[in-house]
């Protein structure tokens, strides 16, 4: 139901593009609408099965129309952008417009056809507008694209965060964690990425390393081989998963029971002490905030219970939505993703909206949030503003 009433969303959408693009741009009946319309029409298409189908069929399969259906989302969303920006000079040229007598008829003085050598015809300024917007639009559309291709394509960013916790013990100081979070593997993103993804990782020689959610979009049968450079992750003290609402969407039981072949350990509404140097905290992790429509919520009560309340602890979680639950458990530090830092600016105000968080250091009351901009992408192979990343929280006393 859900991708049904998204699809028609996107076809009511295109035809104010259809108008702007193609239709007020060419003549009536002429090649360029025809080619226009149908070139539209594709891309609708490809957009639709890539949304649909993307995690229902086999990545060999999938990659042929996902490539292009959401390299044409990112364009898309751009060329909307743009040319509803560009409606308030439309507007405001109205006047302008409305004063110019429209395209001349080729015709002679007395009425008749002018012969054909003669002929001068005039573009009226409304089509020069319209042609003028749709050019703006898709030289700026393509730009964006086009850059935000290449940062999504590039290898993650390292950065590293420090981050004090009041009842951390002393001795645990200096305790590293690798956070990775939104891999997305599937038809776009495969096994070259995730190894790229622990050649970083193991770079850094950290203590802990954390996936907050969102690592596969599709099965355990067709991502198994993406996933399994995730079995070379090294850190002091293993490797831990909480579940995303992607797992959720194509089957989080397949992957919860796969990825302790990977030596990475779920953690289900649970916790698990941390002994470094002599000193302890407790890493607690929960399921994904859309797990409840799966019989299978997220619970955080249920991962503090029997915990010392004078131990430091941090949660794993994937949806920073999740924080205010966290403030009230009074967690120490929360680590989350989800967001993809917005990906298409200015989409990150959307996120804003709807999380309460977009990427960053965030603290309310005693608890602290770290929200990291994720690893991969989702849907459009494109960054905008919010190039990907992979966080070394270092965790220090007050």
């Amino acid at each position: 139901m859900f991708f049904a009433v998204l699809s028609v969303l996107i076809v009511v959408v295109h035809l104010y593009l259809w108008k702007r693009l193609v239709k007020d741009t060419t003549r009536p009946g002429g090649p360029a609408r025809r080619v226009g319309t149908i070139a539209l029409a594709v891309c609708v298409a490809l957009l639709v099965a890539a949304l649909s189908l993307g995690t229902r069929v086999s990545p060999e399969i999938a990659r042929w129309f996902a490539w292009p259906g959401y390299l044409w989302l990112a364009l898309f969303f751009y060329l909307l952008l743009a040319l509803l920006v560009l409606e308030l000079p439309r507007l405001a040229l109205r006047g302008w417009v409305r004063r110019d007598p429209g395209e001349t008829e080729d015709a002679t003085p007395d009425g008749e056809s002018a012969p054909a050598s003669t002929r001068s015809p005039r573009i009226s300024r409304r089509t020069a507008l319209s042609r003028g917007s749709a050019a703006l639009a898709g030289v700026v559309s393509l730009g964006l694209v086009g850059y935000g291709t290449n940062v999504a394509l590039s290898p993650p960013t390292i950065t590293r965060v420090p981050i004090a916790l009041r009842r951390l013990d002393p001795r645990v100081e200096g305790l590293r964690i690798a956070l990775i979070s939104d891999v997305h593997l599937g038809p776009i993103l495969g096994r070259s990425f995730t190894q790229r993804i622990v050649d970083l990782v193991n770079a850094e020689n950290v203590d802990v390393v954390g996936i907050a959610g969102d690592l596969v979009d599709g099965d355990v049968a067709d991502l198994a081989d993406a996933a399994a450079p995730l079995a070379e992750l090294r850190s002091t003290y293993g490797t831990f998963l909480v579940t995303g609402n992607h797992e959720y969407y194509v089957g989080y039981r397949q992957w919860i029971e796969f990825v302790p072949k990977l030596g990475i350990r779920p953690l289900r509404n649970e916790r698990v002490e941390i002994r470094h140097r002599g000193g302890v905290f407790d890493l607690a992790g929960i399921n994904d905030a859309t797990g409840y429509q799966w019989q299978d919520p997220g619970d955080i009560g249920k991962a503090l219970a029997g915990r010392d309340p004078g131990r430091a602890v941090v949660l794993l979680a994937h949806q920073p939505i999740d924080f205010d639950d966290a403030v009230r458990h009074d967690v120490d530090l929360m680590l989350a993703g989800h967001t993809h830092g917005g990906q298409l600016s200015p989409f990150e105000l959307a996120v804003s909206l709807q999380q309460g968080a977009v990427a960053g250091l965030y603290q309310r009351e005693n608890t602290k949030m770290y929200v990291t901009r994720g690893a991969g992408f989702w849907g459009p192979p494109v960054r905008v503003g919010a190039p990907p990343d992979i966080t070394i929280v270092e965790l220090r006393r007050t």
